[in-house]
Parts: C-alpha cells; sequence; structure tokens
C-alpha cells in the first residue's frame, strides 16, 4: 500500500545527505487532523525518495477495506487504538519511509517509545482556526461527531499538545505553499541528522523548533 518514490537520485544531494543518514529509520510525521500529516508527507517522500506510508490507509487495508469510521462506529475507540498500534509498529519495522500518523496514534506511550527508536518525528503544529477550515469539508472524522466540533479540537490540543511536543522536531502547519513546509521539514532533519545549523532569523519566522 505503499506510494514508492521514483528510483532516481534525490532532488539535491543535501537531500540524499538526509536519507544516507536515517539509514533504517523512517520519518514519522504527528499532530492533529488536519495539519497536513498526508499532504506534506507525500511531498516529503518524494524528496527524499522514500516510500510513503498513511497509517490510516493502512489501517482500513488491515480490515478489509473497512473504513476507520466504520471501525469506529462497530468496535469502539480502543480496539482500532490497538490495531493502530499494530499497524505503526510493523510500518516501523519495514522502514525507512515517510509515514503520517493519526491524530491520536502519539498519545500511546508504547507508539511513542517505538517512534523513538526506529524514525525521526515531526510534530506539524497547528491551530484551532487552522485545523477547522481544513477539516470542516470532511464528515468522516469520528473525533468530530459533535455538537461543536470547534470546542472538540480545542480541547483534543489541549489534551494532546503536551504529548506532541516530545516530538523530535516541530513545524508550524500554516496556510502557506506546501513547499515551504516541506523545505522547512528539510531544513530540520539536516539540522538534527547532518549537524546543518539552522538561521537563527529561519527559526523565528518560519515556525521552525527543534526540540532538544
Amino acid at each position: 500500500m505503499s506510494e514508492t518514490a521514483a528510483q532516481a537520485p534525490a532532488s539535491t544531494p543535501q537531500d540524499a545527505e538526509i536519507t544516507a543518514a536515517l539509514g533504517r529509520r523512517s520519518v514519522v510525521l504527528v499532530g492533529m487532523m488536519g495539519a497536513g500529516k498526508s499532504t506534506i508527507g507525500r511531498r516529503l517522500a518524494a524528496r527524499l525518495r522514500l516510500p510513503f506510508l498513511d497509517a490510516d490507509i493502512e489501517i482500513e487495508a488491515a480490515h478489509a477495506g473497512v473504513t476507520i469510521p466504520e471501525i469506529f462506529a462497530t468496535h469502539g475507540e480502543p480496539y482500532f487504538r490497538d490495531g493502530e498500534a499494530r499497524v505503526i509498529a510493523r510500518l516501523l519495522d519495514n522502514g525507512p519511509a515517510v509515514i503520517a500518523t493519526g491524530g491520536g496514534a502519539f498519545m500511546r506511550e508504547e507508539t511513542r517509545n517505538r517512534i523513538r527508536d526506529k524514525a525521526v518525528s515531526i510534530w506539524l503544529k497547528a491551530d484551532v482556526d487552522i485545523i477547522m477550515r481544513r477539516v470542516k469539508r470532511r464528515a468522516d472524522r469520528p473525533l468530530l461527531q459533535t455538537e461543536d466540533p470547534a470546542a472538540t479540537v480545542s480541547r483534543l490540543l489541549e489534551l494532546r499538545e503536551p504529548v506532541y511536543q516530545s516530538a523530535d522536531l516541530t513545524i508550524w502547519s500554516r496556510d502557506v505553499p506546501h513547499e515551504r513546509i516541506v523545505d522547512e521539514c528539510i531544513e530540520a532533519l539536516r539540522a538534527r541528522l547532518c549537524g546543518d545549523a539552522t538561521p537563527p532569523d529561519q527559526q523565528t519566522t518560519d515556525g521552525m523548533n527543534a526540540t532538544p
């Protein structure tokens, strides 16, 4: 189910340097629904010439095409989270790849530990307004089937952000061209993996932060 980038040299020598430094590790994107993990992940995978894997799609495939809302409705969230953890563990074992995870996946300590051991994690951080603008057109978000979706998103952010902060890198997801966010992910990965320091002005103006 992976989307494999063309077998060609990486876009730039710097991109190839990141891929080499990763070795068997993956890059895992974490964050809230609507943060752009799948959209950015596909582009980042193409830059790094790695397979792109969407954990939600892999979960549905493991359930013979049953959708995530149907899994939630039939079996409940605990069942879904158990299956999600198993799928992400399998994807990490088969690295390297760029993996987009569901919004709640990183909340599970077992999954966080696996990601820490076998990947570099990037938190795509988005505020409530950005998230609501991106998800309001979709009706397939089980956790947003509430009377006040915006309040639900605010509550989830308050609960999850302290955990998301433990990701290796943080990139602000905002309304700018996708390639700009991808560039910032590349710069942050280079700084962490290859020892290339990011200029201080970019850290303040582009919304990039590397968690110590």
